[in-house]
């Protein structure tokens, strides 16, 4: 088990005292949402003003999810406002807004001498390292379980407030008051918020919270595709009109550009070069050395972009990350390493030792994330204050990333929170921060650093690849009754968890990389009720660093498990979707989930030639559970693969926000659908052997498939649905093409890019 320092103090202090003091010590914070002149400020999460408009404090930035909606709209229908009088303002990074949810889902990567004492979000030790690390981390899906509930009581405590001071001025009791539209309302009499602001601020909410008998929610089957939208998302007019502001879009006083040069991806060092090369690009004004990096500041991008091309900066480096290396070392801990077991039920051990009916070998290369928006951040370094202005999934991590560049404490770091042209979790890392804090100490001005496509492929670390082999004894009528997964690949999530918990370099973190993770691989535990199963993980060093990306271990799970239940299916002549079913009985909610998706796309059953496949999934995280179902219809044709339908039903609990639910599902069948057919590269010296987008084989809009999505009514606790359209469509789309054409798919990407 891989221990950090933080895990080291947490975990001994789980034994005695020091846990008992950290839990108890008092927490107080600066007030993180200011009033303005006209505004009165109510908890951390809304502010009312004389004019009425109410404003929400959203913490993470808008990365195309829809948080800028979904937040407000929850503060909104528990306070009884005005959609048309929403506003948004991004909440500033503080331990009041710490995603305790998410802190409790990795609790093995900060306690692992103890992760069980904090693994639910309502744990105490959780909610303490939230606050405390000021954990305002985005990622897994984890925001509305981490932030309905505060902005709900926060909205319920403002209403009791407003119809207290609204009943106070009618001389009856607040209880008999409804706030409705933006309104305090007692019979036929009325008072606006804006009207009772001010006086409302004087009376104590009532504790607990009174809250709404019915929790926000919209009836998925009543919000149809192109209808009217009662909460339209509030960052889509900006964003069409042009006047939204991504990370590349701030412009500064007397601010300049960089572009920059990485070192080759392994132990790099940044070696000579020849300034004199650049001395005639126009507008060049500095050049910046960092650690295993190269950055020149031009008066425009494309100046400092020229300098760096023609100075062609050279850097010394060992252990280079190789394809061919990283490939012989994943096959050879797949055949021979040490594995370590991430699930298990039944007997195993006995049922597995004899010979397998049916074995498969899958190979999974690294896939890039292809933002749209590359990494990019802006810096000004005045008076012993840093102000950042960039898009970040960690934003505290990006602080102390850029106050350690710099020699400042991180209270003396500000981040202006910006849209993410796209992120997919590239945007939890947080390399350009410290150098744009760099770069603009060197200059003593105002910088904007943005990277090339070309240095987001270098530098950008990929998903991780990976080598598995499945292997199964089925009954006599082809039943499965024993699996076994084992996967080769570093232990991605750990290597992350120390760089962001830690600060650890990318060099230093690959030493995380031999060890198990059981967070990753809990993806490819599948959701079947069969008697007897393992899964294991042999953990390896490949000295490639690797990152997080959309789907993260479900996408690399679902793909090996459903991939080869539909070929045991096959196997025994059966039909794949009668072969799932009879091994969920003890997961009714996932069969029904399967059976609408069948119903909606006329499931043939699958058979040669038909080109349908189906896929389903199950995910836990934080306690909440989201199901899907995905019936694709694919084939092969002159370019390649041709995905003509996706249809997916699912199960998320209760929904906030139809639209935006709907297009999370949508995102995340295209996004995969980008991941199998392409998103890849190989490495040779340090280097990634595809530069440009164009490149990665990502769908065109020509290339979408049609797409049907429908959800299952519950009332049961939302669950994000961001990344379950990610796992399941890529194995409906490798089943498909099997249907259509009688090969299997054990690659990703699909058209066989090489690790």
């Amino acid at each position: 088990m891989h221990v950090s320092r933080r895990g080291v103090l947490l975990g001994a202090g789980a034994a005695g005292g020091l846990l008992l003091a950290w839990t108890l010590a008092p927490r107080s914070y600066t007030a993180p949402l200011p009033a303005s002149a006209g505004e009165v400020a109510f908890d951390s999460w809304l502010k009312i003003g004389s004019d009425g408009v109410v404003t929400v404090a959203v913490p993470e930035a808008e990365m195309g999810h829809g948080i800028t909606t979904l937040i407000p709209q929850i503060v909104a229908m528990e306070l009884g406002a005005d959609w048309r009088q929403i506003a948004v303002e991004p909440a500033p990074v503080s331990g009041a807004y710490g995603n305790t949810a998410l802190a409790a889902h990795w609790a093995p990567l900060w306690l692992p001498l103890a992760p069980g004492l904090a693994d639910a979000p309502d744990d105490w030790l959780a909610r303490r390292f939230a606050q405390d690390e000021t954990f305002d981390v985005m990622a897994d899906g984890t925001s509305l379980t981490a932030f309905e509930g505060p902005a709900r009581a926060a909205a319920a405590s403002a209403r009791a407030m407003l119809a207290q001071a609204a009943a106070s001025r009618w001389g009856v009791g607040w209880e008999e008051c409804e706030a409705q539209d933006g309104f305090i309302v007692h019979d036929k009499r009325r008072l606006s918020f804006a009207e009772l602001a001010q006086d409302a601020a004087g009376f104590a909410p009532p504790s607990p919270p009174v809250l709404r008998a019915l929790a926000p929610a919209e009836q998925a089957g009543a919000v149809l595709p192109g209808a009217p939208l009662a909460f339209p998302r509030l960052d889509l007019p900006a964003k069409v009109d042009g006047s939204y502001t991504f990370a590349g879009d701030v412009r500064l006083p007397d601010m300049v550009f960089a572009a920059i040069r990485h070192g080759p991806l392994g132990n790099a060092a940044l070696g000579g070069y020849d300034t004199h090369l650049a001395q005639g690009v126009p507008g060049l004004i500095k050049l910046v050395n960092g650690p295993g990096w190269l950055a020149a500041a031009a008066k425009t991008w494309w100046a400092a972009e020229r300098a760096l091309a023609l100075i062609a900066p050279r850097f010394k480096v060992t252990d280079r990350a190789d394809s061919n290396r990283i490939d012989r070392t994943l096959g050879m801990a797949l055949r021979t390493g040490n594995a370590v077991r991430i699930a298990e039920r039944g007997d195993p051990d006995t049922w597995l030792a004899e010979k397998f009916e049916h074995v498969a070998g899958y190979s999974i290369a690294p896939a890039l994330h292809a933002t749209l928006e590359t990494a990019s951040a802006t810096a000004r370094l005045a008076d012993g204050k840093l102000e950042l202005w960039m898009a970040s999934q960690a934003p505290q991590a990006a602080r102390r990333a850029a106050a350690a560049a710099v020699g400042l404490s991180v209270d003396r770091v500000v981040l202006y929170p910006t849209g993410g042209g796209g992120s997919f979790d590239r945007r939890l890392e947080s390399d350009h921060a410290g150098q744009v804090a760099l770069i603009a100490q060197q200059l003593g001005k105002p910088v904007q650093l943005m990277w090339s496509r070309w240095q987001e492929h270098v530098a950008g670390l990929p998903r991780s690849p990976a080598r598995a082999i499945l292997a199964a004894r089925t009954a006599a009528d082809g039943s499965l009754t024993a699996l076994k997964v084992r996967v080769a690949m570093p232990a991605t999530t750990l290597e992350f968890g120390e760089r962001l918990l830690e600060q650890s370099s990318r060099l230093d973190a690959l030493d995380a990389q031999d060890h198990a993770d059981p967070l990753f691989l809990a993806g490819a535990v599948p959701p079947y009720g069969f008697e007897h199963l393992v899964v294991e993980h042999c953990p390896v060093r490949i000295d490639l660093p690797t990152g997080r990306q959309r789907g993260n271990g479900a996408a690399l799970g679902c793909f090996l498990i459903e991939t080869f239940i539909d070929e045991l299916a096959a196997r025994a002549g059966r039909e794949p979707l009668s072969y799932r079913i009879a091994m969920l009985g003890q997961d009714i909610k996932l069969a029904g989930v399967l059976q609408r998706a069948a119903s909606l796309a006329a499931w043939n059953g699958g058979a040669a030639g038909s080109g349908q496949g189906l896929a389903c999934h199950h995910m836990t995280v934080a306690g909440r559970e989201g199901r899907i179902a995905v019936v694709a219809s694919a084939r092969r044709d002159e370019r390649g693969i041709r995905v003509d339908k996706l249809t997916a039903v699912a199960d998320i609990g209760r929904i906030i926000n139809a639209d935006v639910a709907r297009q999370q599902i949508e995102g995340g069948l295209v996004f995969g659908l980008g991941l199998a057919n392409g998103c890849t590269t190989a490495y040779a010296d340090g280097l990634p052997l595809t530069g440009r987008l164009g490149l990665l084989g990502l769908p065109l809009l020509a290339d979408c498939p049609e797409i049907d999505v429908e959800f299952i009514d519950s009332e049961a606790e939302p669950f994000d649905p961001g990344e379950l359209g990610v796992a399941a469509v890529v194995p409906a789309i490798a089943n498909a093409l099997f249907a259509a054409g009688g090969t299997r798919v054990r690659n990703l990407p699909m058209s066989g890019g090489a690790i």
